[in-house]
């Protein structure tokens, strides 16, 4: 396997019965590089995750971790990763400094190496003042700041995190993102899976996953683009009463709403005014409209109607 290539994938696929949760997934993954595996629930990310972190068998293909089969080297990726479910398993009953060292126990780092690791995770996650607080008395973007300091205890080389800031708020979230961001300064490649396109925009490359199948995978801005379609955006506060019409006229590709506002994709810049005079004919106010660049969802959604046959 390529030395610069953290993660490979072969066909990997893993079905439940009649249900494919992972189809055919072919993909590369570079040493050091913030990956994001980006879709809704049910799409496939979690399965993807256990897969690769050798806690589940695939039906069919392999992939390679650090550069491990997950068929025959189970053993041996999961001393060179750190993997974080969505569900960590934080001790509350322990403090934060017992979680880390308990973490320390189970993957074997030397006595002599963990006070400087530990004084460093607790450091740059901004733990360190409540290394004696009970983990079941943290708030829930310290708890996932205490999930990553112990699963990163033992330097691993790569990283999984599931969906690891569902649920944390804002702040929160922006301080986990730029803990990832210190960790590619080490080259540890970081793989995270993410229902918030708003977070893809912050990872090297994303791959977009619908129904287990990935739809592309490339840089954000370069999705983006990939588009090429015109698109407006239409605010209204009867947003939502329109939509529906508009996905009617000819020509309209795509109607997205984001509370007042409606991002139109359309086949030409001339359907516009169409689009204009049919939602005036509805009694409804247009309080503006602008030409816009798609958004990731945008693309999100173009890519989900293409793969359904919905759109060309």
């Amino acid at each position: 396997m390529n030395s610069e290539i953290a993660i490979r994938t072969e066909n990997l696929t893993k079905a439940f019965g009649g249900n494919v949760a992972v189809n055919n997934l072919n993909l590369k993954v570079k040493k050091g590089e913030l990956f994001g595996l980006v879709g809704p629930d049910g799409a496939g990310k979690t399965t993807i995750m256990r897969l690769l972190a050798a806690i589940m068998e695939p039906t069919s293909g392999n992939a390679w971790v650090a550069g491990y089969s997950i068929l025959t080297e189970g053993e041996l990726i999961k001393e060179e990763i750190g993997y974080m479910s969505q569900r960590f398993g934080l001790y509350e009953d322990l403090t934060v400094m017992e979680n880390i060292m308990f973490y320390a126990d189970l993957y074997g780092v030397p006595a002599r190496e963990r006070p400087p690791r530990v004084e460093r995770l607790l450091g740059f996650s901004n733990l360190t003042p409540f290394k004696e607080r009970l983990a079941g008395n943290l708030s829930g973007g310290m708890k996932q700041k205490l999930g990553l300091a112990c699963a990163l205890i033992h330097t691993p080389r790569v990283l999984f995190l599931d969906e690891p800031t569902n649920g944390v708020d804002p702040v929160s979230r922006r301080d986990f993102w730029k803990i990832l961001y210190d960790l590619l300064k080490e080259e540890i490649t970081v793989f995270v899976s993410t229902a918030y396109l708003d977070e893809a925009e912050r990872c090297t490359r994303i791959g977009l996953i619908h129904k287990g199948t990935i739809l592309t995978v490339d840089e954000p801005s370069s999705i983006r683009e990939s588009l090429q379609i015109p698109m407006v955006e239409i605010s209204s506060a009867k947003a939502k009463v329109i939509s529906d019409v508009i996905s009617t006229i000819d020509g309209v590709i795509n109607v997205s709403m984001y509370g007042d506002r409606l991002h139109v994709g359309i086949k030409e810049k001339g359907i516009v005014d169409q689009v204009l005079t049919v939602i005036r004919g509805q009694g409804v106010e247009i309080e503006g409209y602008r030409e816009i660049v798609p958004s990731l969802e945008d693309a999100f959604i173009a890519l989900v109607d293409r793969e359904e046959g919905k759109r060309p």
